[in-house]
């Protein structure tokens, strides 16, 4: 085993790099928002707003379970980056090893302690009494699957560490176009409706799961060893530590859904709407919203490697240069997907329910109410990665929070009790702004203090 391949990192063009390590793995988190969105539409068809409202209470289990396997799949990684580029090739082997192990335990205490407390979570989640019931349902299914998803979603860090980030979006386009094939089949051929939808769901995250752990005994750059197997307190904190801001990213998005939920639920049902329309508009908004996010932390993802190994290298100027590029494509990306929300929204909503007039009018209004600033969206997601990937968590787990906890769930509690759902939904932007300034702030400073030491020109 050498170390010469994962020295692509070091000397290849930036651009080239960037290219090669986000795209896939945009392209993999993507594919993995369809499992939720393909749902939808056929539930939409099959069970009308109710159902799509069922559904949409139940999707932040998904969002727990991701956030936990980002917690132990990015620290995982970006660990491994780091130790690669000192050339520590035990330690790199051991966070592999530990990570496998916290990966499967997690999951599967995830999927037990959901299930056996899915009729509280859905109530605690905000759903209304008519569409309870069938979000319990959905969602005791979906956990099943869970460990796999989350098996999914952490080793997409993992083998993009290992310098094939291609590998994932198959396993992930695999189990999409399953998932494509097996919901009509269920959901109107068998006339299984939810429980069909949660089904095919299921069954694309264990086929994508089971491809991705064929991977194992493929890692090229650090290997699973049984001696590695148990759990040492340093590498695990070690994980945890650089995995924590992803995790919060993720949970502050479970907890925004959340208190989201519960807010269209209590104030939709003071207007014309009812909650079934708002919490259905918002979440389906929502589905299409994690499309746009999987680009940033695409792009961020693919920037943490190149980040941790060069640091870890002493190569700084690479470093320099790789915030710009993922700088200004986040901003490019964030201006496309604003555009995409200010003039698409009717578009958008009509792909699950049509010929429902308030849910058409609501839906529009919420696309460009909520999403009034994300065109500068993106930023904040490349710094976050950039501190991460350099060894800086604090800061990191700082940018992280900032949009959801310190600014956007304050804000929409604040704004509602005075506007109702507007006041809600112009939370949003308001906290878009926020964390786009404090963003540039902590970046700003980080990089002048590194041309302050002559780390950069």
């Amino acid at each position: 085993m050498t170390e010469t391949k994962q020295n692509i990192l070091g000397t290849e063009p930036i651009g080239r790099l960037l290219l090669k390590f986000s795209i896939p793995t945009a392209l993999t988190l993507m594919v993995n928002c369809l499992y939720n969105i393909v749902d939808q539409i056929f539930i939409g068809h099959a069970a009308g707003i109710a159902g799509i409202a069922a559904t949409n209470v139940a999707f932040p289990i998904s969002t727990i379970a991701a956030s936990l396997a980002l917690l132990i799949g990015d620290g995982c990684a970006a660990n491994i980056s780091l130790h690669l580029g000192r050339k520590e090739q035990e330690e790199a082997d051991r966070a592999f090893a530990n990570g496998v192990v916290l990966l499967f335990g997690t999951g599967i205490l995830l999927a037990f302690f959901g299930r056996l407390f899915a009729e509280k979570l859905v109530i605690f989640f905000g759903a209304s009494p008519g569409v309870a019931a069938e979000s319990v349902r959905y969602m005791s299914i979906i956990l099943l699957g869970q460990p796999f998803g989350m098996c999914n979603m952490a080793f997409t860090a993992i083998i993009r560490a290992d310098g094939n980030p291609q590998y994932m979006m198959r396993s992930m386009m695999i189990g999409a176009v399953l998932n494509v094939i097996l919901d009509p089949i269920f959901i109107f051929g068998f006339h299984w409706g939810i429980t069909g939808a949660a089904l095919a769901t299921i069954i694309g995250q264990i086929v994508s799961g089971c491809i991705a752990l064929a991977y194992l005994p493929r890692f090229q750059h650090f290997r699973l060893k049984k001696e590695n197997l148990r759990l040492r307190g340093k590498t695990v904190r070690d994980i945890v530590q650089l995995g924590f801001p992803s995790f919060c990213t993720q949970t502050a998005t479970a907890a925004t859904q959340i208190v989201m939920n519960n807010l269209m639920r209590h104030y939709g049902a003071m207007t014309i709407y009812g909650s079934d329309i708002a919490l259905s508009c918002y979440g389906l908004m929502m589905k299409i919203y994690q499309i746009a996010h999987a680009m940033f932390v695409g792009l961020a993802s693919g920037t943490q490697p190149i980040n941790g190994y060069n640091f870890g290298a002493k190569q700084f100027e690479r470093v320099k240069q790789t915030i710009k590029m993922g700088a200004k494509a986040s901003i490019i990306i964030s201006v496309v997907w604003f555009c995409v929300f200010r003039f698409g929204g009717g578009f958008l909503a009509a792909l699950f329910v049509e010929e429902e007039p308030l849910y058409q009018e609501f839906a529009v209004h919420c696309f460009r109410l909520y999403m009034l600033g994300f065109f500068v969206y993106g930023l904040p997601n490349v710094t976050s990665s950039f501190f991460q990937a350099i060894g800086s968590p604090a800061k990191a787990l700082t940018v992280s929070l900032s949009r959801q906890v310190f600014f956007l769930i304050p804000l929409a509690l604040l704004l509602s009790s005075r506007f109702g759902l507007d006041g809600a939904l112009g939370a949003a932007p308001i906290a878009d702004g926020l964390t786009f300034l404090l963003a540039v702030a902590l970046l700003g400073k980080e990089l002048k203090g590194w041309k302050e030491k002559g780390m950069v020109s």
